[in-house]
């Protein structure tokens, strides 16, 4: 079973990718494009052209879990922006939002992490 935590890094790949490839073809913009070992334990996520599809890709030390969500009605609205960037880093909670097709720039949570002593 694939769980996302919150000390879990998660990529937002920045440009659409072709959804003709599978997991080495995915490992392989990993590696060449955002600059990133997937077999360090990253999750990363990509969208289609569209932006009526994602697919999740993470490797939990066994094998590759590769995921496809397809939505049923329209696009996913949200999505991060360039700014010379390949990807985005986003925390748990923003890619469940991601995931439902919400934006996750307007979640309200409390941050990751903060000193409670004061």
């Amino acid at each position: 079973m694939l769980q996302i935590t919150p000390q879990m890094r998660l990529m937002v790949a920045i440009e659409p990718v072709d959804f003709r490839k599978g997991i080495d073809g995915l490992v392989n913009i990993c590696k060449q494009s955002l600059g990133e070992d997937p077999l360090r334990g990253a999750v990363f996520a990509f969208r289609n052209r569209r932006s009526t599809a994602v697919k999740v890709l993470v490797y939990d030390g066994q094998g590759y879990w590769l995921c496809h969500k397809r939505l049923s009605e329209g696009c996913f609205r949200w999505w991060p922006r360039g700014d010379g960037q390949a990807a985005e880093f986003l925390v748990a909670h923003q890619l469940q939002v991601l995931l439902s097709a919400g934006d996750p720039s307007a979640t309200k949570a409390a941050p990751a992490w903060r000193n409670v002593a004061g």
